[in-house]
């Protein structure tokens, strides 16, 4: 095996939130992976209706304590971790007040997307990789799983490509049927914006932004991509099969593991 070290960043994981689709792969690829004989970090939000007392989940000192700026405003970066003890593996939640406490993933009690979802996707990913760079932890390959992921391979490849952490390693990233319906705000791109990307680095998501859009943007800079779930929009997919970059088709959950596996070595590989 080349790619030793695997970081995932996903939106969902049982046991912490309801079984879905991409919350049992974000609970049982990881612990396949690892399984493998790889090396794992694990990271999702820690959304509002997570039961931390349940869960036992508990705060990281040393890890928290920094603030993101998004949008002008200054959001304080809270690291929570808990443990999955059968399955030997630790998840490390992104937590914060403004985006996080009492709210639940893309949509309220009543069904109605977050006005500010696009900020809460922005945090995510920048408060990942700020807390693996403190970890000083240097991943392989970084698996990202579900739309609220879709900004980590920007990041990681145009603001944080000199890190130690990022420099080498190669973004995957999982296209799943759940998406969402509203379009971002037209200032999006400002939002997104830090030293190291520029206007052209954002040609997907120009204007109001989609969901298709913001998927394009994560192949854009990907190096690989998994098509997660059997349906899919299919204008993503065939984007990415435009690029000159690995792509795997749909499998099924009694193979999905060992593909993956193969295919983080594939990927690699190729970028070598």
């Amino acid at each position: 095996m080349k790619a030793n070290k695997v970081l995932f960043i996903t939106q969902e994981i049982t046991p912490y939130l309801p079984e879905s689709e991409m919350s049992n792969v974000g609970r049982f690829l990881p612990q396949g992976i690892q399984e493998k004989g790889r090396e794992i970090r694990t990271f999702m939000s820690k959304w509002g209706n997570i039961n931390e007392r349940r869960n036992q989940l508990h705060e990281v000192i040393r890890l928290s304590g920094m603030n993101l700026i998004i949008d002008d405003t200054d959001h304080p970066l809270i690291i929570k971790v808990a443990s999955i003890q059968s399955a030997r593996m630790q998840v490390y939640f992104i937590d914060n007040d403004d985006y996080f406490l009492h709210r639940l993933q893309e949509m309220d009690e009543n069904g109605v997307e977050y006005d500010d979802n696009d900020s809460r996707a922005i945090f995510y990913a920048r408060g990942v990789i700020e807390t693996v760079k403190k970890l000083r932890w240097t991943p392989d390959v970084i698996h990202c799983h579900g739309w609220m992921t879709a900004l980590a391979p920007l990041y990681i490849k145009k603001v944080y490509k000199d890190e130690p952490s990022f420099r080498d390693a190669k973004v995957v990233f999982s296209v799943y049927e759940n998406d969402f319906k509203n379009k971002f705000s037209a200032d999006f791109t400002n939002k997104l914006k830090l030293k190291g990307i520029v206007d052209d680095d954002l040609s997907s998501v120009q204007g109001e932004v989609d969901y298709a859009a913001l998927m394009k943007l994560a192949v854009d800079f990907s190096d690989g991509v998994i098509q997660n779930s059997e349906k899919v929009n299919q204008e993503v997919m065939d984007y990415a099969r435009g690029k000159d970059i690995p792509v795997l088709d749909f499998q099924s959950p009694d193979t999905y593991i060992d593909a993956f596996n193969d295919f983080y070595d594939k990927v690699w590989e190729a970028g070598k």
